[in-house]
């Protein structure tokens, strides 16, 4: 779907080159790396990633950060399951622990939201294994964005 844009410049002051189909959908670099969302509902969400040659490190394993980045895109939209739309929230603080590497298959990534109050959400993330190994637990906090105010 973004494919036309990846190598868009993204220009400081402009909005970006592309807009998401709706609230709960995978952004460009979610799409490059071929992440899908499973389902996203009340604070939990599973994605799925295929492990291709480009997500390889050096000895032929899934690289890390294309584990972080599945970890965090599943919690995310399990927070996007709570939160109204174009409510803006980003990541603070993240913790990835690995328990067995990732070395072929579809990789399932299993989100849940375990706290959260008015500014700050907490979740963690298992990525599972083609073979059904947890292969890494994630843990990361969120702040949600104070709304602007008009002067």
């Amino acid at each position: 779907m973004y494919e036309k844009i990846y190598d868009a410049p993204v220009v400081q002051g402009e909005e970006p080159p592309f807009q998401l189909p709706e609230w709960i959908a995978t952004a460009p670099f979610e799409e490059l790396l071929g992440m899908q969302i499973e389902e996203a509902l009340d604070g939990r969400a599973v994605l799925t990633m295929p492990f291709k040659a480009a997500l390889c490190q050096g000895k032929g394993l899934m690289h890390g950060g294309a584990v972080v980045s599945l970890a965090d895109t599943a919690l995310a939209m399990a927070i996007k399951s709570l939160l109204p739309e174009d409510t803006d929230f980003v990541t603070t603080r993240l913790d990835l622990t690995f328990h067995a590497p990732v070395c072929w298959g579809t990789v399932r990534a299993q989100a849940q939201v375990v706290s959260r109050d008015d500014r700050t959400i907490e979740g963690m993330t298992e990525i599972i294994t083609a073979e059904g190994i947890k292969a890494a637990t994630f843990r990361a906090t969120f702040k949600i964005r104070r709304p602007r105010s008009v002067s």
